[in-house]
């Protein structure tokens, strides 16, 4: 067995490039980068609306897929239920969805014959509420120069 050093011919690397590429690669470690606590979408910095409607929205996905999947449907038999072009067929069933609005999705689930229920449920820990100082003397001058 060679060694990384005999492999190396005036500073560069000599030999296959998956032998280079095992070579050059740094080990990996076992240690988690980061610990997500609670959603993920709120260590992603979304705000807690946008979270709210990404679960949603995958939730509706999940629940669609399952049932196209149970189901067995074809693309082309989904164009025809779904009255929807094939390219957003296609897009659906791959799960890209960043563009389809959460009615559309909801239409689907109804063309599936699928029920959608939504819960709420009070936060555990309430929300606090910091307002933004306003000027009053800036909303007057604004007000008297029109």
């Amino acid at each position: 067995m060679q060694s990384a050093g005999r492999n190396r011919v005036g500073g560069r690397l000599q030999g296959s490039p998956q032998r280079i590429s095992l070579l050059c690669q740094k080990p990996m470690s076992t240690k988690p980068a980061h610990i997500t606590k609670d959603d993920v979408f709120d260590d992603l910095g979304f705000t807690r609306a946008e979270a709210s409607a990404l679960k949603i929205k995958a939730d509706l996905l999940d629940a669609i897929l399952r049932e196209i999947d149970r189901r067995g449907y074809t693309q082309r038999q989904l164009v025809d239920l779904l009255d929807e072009y094939q390219p957003s067929v296609s897009n659906l069933l791959q799960g890209k969805i960043a563009k389809v609005s959460i009615e559309k999705l909801l239409y689907y689930s109804d063309r599936l014959n699928l029920r959608v229920n939504l819960s709420t449920e009070a936060r555990k820990q309430p929300r606090t509420v910091s307002r933004p100082a306003q000027s009053r003397g800036g909303r007057k001058l604004a007000a008297a120069s029109l």
